[in-house]
């Protein structure tokens, strides 16, 4: 039985972040807007702020929900931790404040899965502290996120791996105190086994940044990019730097990215309804052409159509956390994708429509909407473009079907109505059907 119910306790917990976010944390993305800043560990104002905040999130039993209890983590489950990052979507510092922020949540959920003791001492508990931040470095200028593209190689040398070549996009390297990356190391394996992954330290001779590219929303003269166009030039680490073991490069990466995808599910859902809030308050507040902008059908028709998409969307999410909860490993993998499928479309089309209510109000640095519509794109191709999952989704789905046998499809009526004849036939002769079936 699907049951989305929380106990009591929960829910004064989610009462308590839902006022603690939209008092103590909102106010940072304000004051510390840039992409990069929640993980510039380096900026002693904000983390002075930051700190005491984390202090309150840790005295709630709300630190890192995303871990089970082997981690320290609360283990509260996929479900608990969707209705939570519904709150935390609300702002983009609160996932820092939290312990769960993206790409660090992975990371260390695979340093947890697949790393040795010695690694996980040396970059699992100052992750999980929140001490550092780290980098997912997979994507490839030439490959996109296409592992059977990639060419950056890593060789053995004596005791050594030694890596070369570029990666493209990633996140936060300038920040990271380490960087996670996915080299090829059997170019003639097939393609899911030519890749192992590896833990470099930051300070590690060969590594370049060659820029910090910025998206929309930021501003490449002012250098706020935070998505590093990386050269590794015969970076050299030792054995022991190989996360699980070679050839399983794809395995480690699949086994981060799948939660990832749901958890940018989990917090749309509560960014659509901070930008539904808006909408529906624009409408109550504005007047044109001698009424209310909510009594415009064409303004109700938009309310409606968004808080139809968002209620679909956020059952989507909880269907997904709960299958995630309690079914085997994998049974989720069809609902995950169509959670990525949706997850930008929802955003783009509701935070379209609060930008449109607002005017040109909507489209200016003064509300967040235009910040939140330029994600959209950006989530389209995050963990993985959104057509590679709609094939997933049709590939998983077309496998619970089999081919018509015959001629015609199994719903041609000729035969189906031949076969009812038959069942029915002491009761309902030809005579009583051809009425019927003439008409």
């Amino acid at each position: 039985m699907l049951d989305f119910s929380i106990d009591p306790e929960f829910q004064a917990r989610l009462d308590w972040a839902a006022a603690f976010v939209r008092e103590e944390v909102e106010p940072l993305d304000l004051l510390f807007p840039h992409g990069g800043d929640p993980y510039d560990t380096h900026n002693e104002k904000a983390r002075a702020i930051l700190r005491p905040l984390q202090e309150q999130v840790w005295a709630q039993g709300l630190w890192a929900c995303h871990l089970g209890p082997e981690l320290d983590g609360p283990g509260f489950g996929q479900v608990k931790l969707a209705l939570l990052n519904e709150i935390l979507g609300r702002s983009y510092w609160a996932p820092t404040v939290f312990g769960t922020a993206a790409p660090d949540t992975g990371n260390a959920e695979i340093l947890a899965m697949f790393g040795t003791e010695e690694q996980k001492a040396r970059y699992l508990r100052p992750l999980l502290d929140g001490e550092i931040v780290s980098t997912f470095s997979m994507t490839e200028p030439q490959a996109g996120a296409d592992p059977q593209e990639f060419v950056c190689r890593a060789w053995r040398e004596g005791e050594e791996w030694v890596i070369d070549g570029e990666k493209w996009f990633s996140s936060n390297a300038r920040y990271a105190a380490f960087l996670i990356v996915m080299a090829v190391t059997d170019p003639d394996a097939p393609p899911h086994a030519r890749m192992s992954m590896f833990i470099v330290p930051a300070e590690t001779p060969g590594i370049e940044i060659k820029r910090n590219v910025g998206t929309m929303d930021e501003r490449e003269s002012l250098d706020e990019g935070i998505h590093a166009y990386l050269r590794y030039h015969r970076v050299r680490v030792p054995l022991d730097a190989m996360l699980g073991g070679p050839g399983e490069g794809f395995e480690v990466a699949q086994a981060r990215l799948g939660g990832g995808r749901v958890h940018h599910a989990m917090r749309t859902v509560g960014k659509c309804t901070r930008a539904f809030d808006m909408m529906c308050e624009r409408a109550l507040s504005r007047r044109t052409q001698g009424t209310l902008l909510a009594e415009k059908q064409a303004v109700q028709q938009f309310i409606a159509d968004s808080w139809v998409e968002l209620q679909q969307f956020r059952l989507l999410v909880l269907h997904t956390a709960w299958i995630i909860d309690t079914q085997p490993h994998g049974a989720a993998r069809t609902q995950i994708a169509m959670c990525k499928v949706q997850t930008a479309k929802v955003l783009h089309d509701i935070v379209q429509r609060a930008v449109h209510l607002h005017g040109s109000l909507g489209t200016t640095g003064e509300l967040p909407l235009a910040k939140w519509w330029m994600a959209a794109p950006n989530l389209a191709l995050a963990d993985g473009p959104t057509e590679v999952h709609r094939t997933t989704i049709a590939k998983q789905l077309l496998r619970n079907y089999r081919p018509a046998e015959g001629l015609f499809p199994s719903e041609h009526i000729p035969p189906k109505l031949e076969a009812a004849r038959k069942r029915y036939a002491h009761i309902v002769t030809d005579d009583n059907l051809s009425g019927r079936v003439n008409a």
